[in-house]
């Protein structure tokens, strides 16, 4: 049985888009699925588009992704000679001839050239079919195809025509793209049967789109890989989100959603592919981030939450405990923490709360006691929790009358990861004690005015 290669042809005009990083995805996933090979070409015979450093970004993105390949790099633009050798056996056939317009249409019609750009031959006469595994049989009149141009003025293959060569002599099977390309395979078909040459299997996949009748945009900030990255998205969930858009696992997996890399190979199947645009649904990747986040080992969480933790001494441990199930992406985390370098700026009304009957004047003498519980015997979370238990019951109080204050002075807001006790520990007994005391003064100032 012909040994399943697939390809990833990207060109090095920016960032990589989420769409390319599906395609690559997809392609990879059927390779590995059919114990295949995945190959990697660089299409960048469009110099005029080329961008410093994204063949790098390119490299990067899949090996982050886990998406290494077996064969490639392979750059066009270093094999401009093979196309051009190609390119004057379609001349000599009869396929294609040297013309010197520069438009998408002949109008020389290459009378007698023998030098200039080599444009395909198209006979108007006739139909070209081909058969793709998502859309079925489609059919073009000949008439409606252009002859296109395989080689420009520089020399340098256009891409429909680098695309086939590459494809046949890379010997690629199953070629996975957008179906923007669909316009341009009855060209590539024509050149196959003009080289005697068999085409390989096609399999389209739709447009990811950000809603029903907008496609994602650099400009919102939704349209490459990167993006997700730099908001605080992990690898693994974009990678587990984007195999669903578009594509669907059948059978017992049907209802399922979250999947390893390794777990998508199992499951994938070129027929579960759709042909309708997928909706991108930030919510849904969303929840699948705090899925891939709340799973990961605390030392794991704690390794990459750091860098979005303001740099003091703190309790580490305890604060990315309080955090982990409270974050999403881990761009959640730096409104979470402000308060670490200092307490919020907050008027006493916040003190004010109805189910913990709580208000300004009582905070005053929770603050005071908290001072006292801090200030004596050790300072650790089950040794305050016992000292606010105790004063609570004496007091014929409950707890949170205590501690929603303390959260308060410790951070000047009413919501913060893990409540007063946690707070406490986390920002240390010398500092927890300074902004009690600048509490209790802030109450008192504000009152006496």
């Amino acid at each position: 049985m012909k040994e399943v290669r697939t390809r990833f042809a990207p060109s090095p005009t920016g960032f990589m888009h989420l769409g390319g990083v599906r395609t690559a995805l997809y392609a990879w996933l059927f390779a590995k699925k059919n114990g295949g090979k995945f190959i990697l070409r660089i299409e960048d015979t469009d110099q005029k588009r080329y961008v410093e450093g994204a063949v790098e970004v390119i490299y990067e993105t899949l090996r982050e992704c886990g998406l290494n390949w077996d064969e490639g790099p392979y750059i066009q633009s270093r094999r401009r000679d093979e196309y051009l050798k190609y390119a004057k056996e379609l001349v000599k056939k009869g396929e294609a001839y040297y013309c010197d317009c520069d438009g998408e249409n002949c109008e020389c019609g290459g009378l007698s050239l023998t030098s200039g750009i080599i444009r395909q031959r198209v006979t108007g006469e006739g139909k070209t079919s081909f058969n793709d595994e998502i859309y079925g049989v489609i059919t073009v009149e000949n008439s409606e195809i252009e002859e296109q141009v395989l080689i420009k003025s520089d020399g340098m293959p256009t891409y429909n025509f680098a695309n086939v060569i590459d494809d046949h002599f890379m010997n690629i099977t199953h070629v996975i793209r957008g179906n923007e390309f669909l316009s341009s395979t009855p060209k590539h078909v024509l050149l196959y049967k003009a080289f005697g040459w068999e085409p390989p299997v096609y399999i389209h996949c739709a447009q990811i789109m950000r809603d029903s009748s907008h496609k994602l945009s650099k400009r919102d900030g939704d349209a490459y890989f990167s993006d997700f990255r730099d908001k605080g998205y992990l690898t693994e969930a974009i990678i587990n989100y984007i195999a669903l858009l578009g594509w669907s696992p059948k059978g017992a997996l049907a209802e399922r959603e979250i999947f390893s890399l390794e777990e998508l190979v199992e499951a994938f199947d070129a027929g579960g592919i759709s042909k309708s645009p997928a909706i991108f649904d930030r919510d849904k990747l969303k929840a699948i981030n705090a899925h891939y986040i709340r799973s990961m080992p605390p030392e794991k969480f704690t390794e990459l939450a750091k860098p979005y933790i303001p740099k003091a001494d703190v309790d580490y441990g305890v604060l990315c405990a309080a955090l982990q199930q409270r974050t999403e992406v881990f761009s959640d985390i730096p409104p979470q923490t402000d308060f670490i370098e200092r307490a919020c700026d907050y008027e006493i009304g916040l003190y004010d709360n109805k189910k913990m009957k709580t208000s300004p004047e009582t905070a005053l003498q929770a603050l005071n006691a908290a001072l006292e519980i801090l200030g004596n015997g050790l300072f650790s979370r089950d040794a305050l929790y016992g000292g606010f238990k105790e004063t609570a019951e004496k007091s014929e109080r409950k707890i949170g009358w205590y501690l929603y204050p303390l959260q308060i002075a410790l951070t000047g807001k009413s919501a913060a990861p893990g409540g007063g006790l946690d707070i406490c520990v986390i920002l240390g007994k010398d500092e927890s004690l300074t902004r009690i005391k600048q509490a209790i003064k802030k109450i008192i100032v504000k009152q006496s005015h």
